[in-house]
């Protein structure tokens, strides 16, 4: 198999939620791989720190939980910079709490973070990809798209409805020439993951949990990114592939 089957060049990616973390490693690997790179978050500050850090020349400051400013962003920079040929559906947060305390406030906003974001930018750019007849469209899921842990169930359940959404998104898009996956990481390393990470107690744990024995490293998730960016994989849809170190796989 020839590796020009990984390669980017050409290509048109937008992360969202991309100014740290995940989405800043994501960005970094796919911008490697030869596309050119449209970053997003909500803090501008923190965005333009990532596009000079990254060398990238396009970034949308949009909220991705707002349906109307996401198509309106991303209707405008088709007209006027062109196709967006890749959308990494990053953008997320956590909140932790014991489900019978959980405040409906922050369950609310959990949902409109980590699921409407993903219809909001999805549908947007789907539409101008459908018109092209190709696209890709990766969602990222997570390790509790498949299990649950005490304190996260409303994350939970928004990681699974992510699963669902992406393979609702195959069903209808896949006649049009695109291709909707999602990524699912374990335990990673992350600004979101800090106080997890600080806990000796859960890395212990984690450590003895996992089979590879340790927390994931962002830069791991970045080839299975380019895989499902790519024409690699052209006829895979509405799959959902982990990267956890082999979590789910294990008792």
């Amino acid at each position: 198999m020839s590796i020009q089957l990984f390669d980017l060049t050409g290509k048109r990616a937008l992360i969202t939620g991309s100014s740290q973390g995940i989405g800043y490693a994501l960005a970094k690997g796919l911008a490697e791989a030869g596309a050119e790179i449209i970053l997003n978050g909500r803090d501008v500050v923190k965005l333009k720190a990532a596009a000079e850090s990254l060398g990238a020349k396009n970034t949308l400051a949009f909220d991705a939980t707002d349906h109307a400013t996401v198509r309106n962003a991303i209707d405008t920079f088709e007209a006027e910079l062109g196709a967006i040929d890749i959308l990494v559906n990053n953008a997320g947060m956590q909140h932790r709490a014991p489900l019978e305390d959980f405040a409906a406030d922050a369950f609310e906003r959990i949902l409109k973070t980590n699921i409407s974001s993903v219809f909001n930018v999805g549908q947007a750019a789907a539409r101008h990809m459908i018109k092209r007849g190709a696209g890709k469209i990766i969602n990222i899921a997570s390790v509790q798209t498949a299990l649950a842990r005490p304190g996260i169930a409303p994350y939970t359940a928004t990681k699974g409805a992510v699963a669902n959404l992406t393979k609702g998104m195959a069903t209808d898009w896949a006649k049009y020439g695109l291709q909707c996956n999602a990524l699912a990481p374990g335990y990673f390393d992350t600004p979101l993951n800090a106080a997890l990470v600080s806990d000796t107690a859960f890395s212990a744990w984690l450590e003895k949990r996992t089979p590879a024995g340790r927390w994931g490293k962002v830069e791991e998730l970045v080839g299975a990114c380019i895989f499902l960016s790519s024409n690699a994989s052209s006829f895979v849809n509405g799959h959902v592939l982990y990267v956890d170190g082999g979590i789910t796989a294990s008792l």
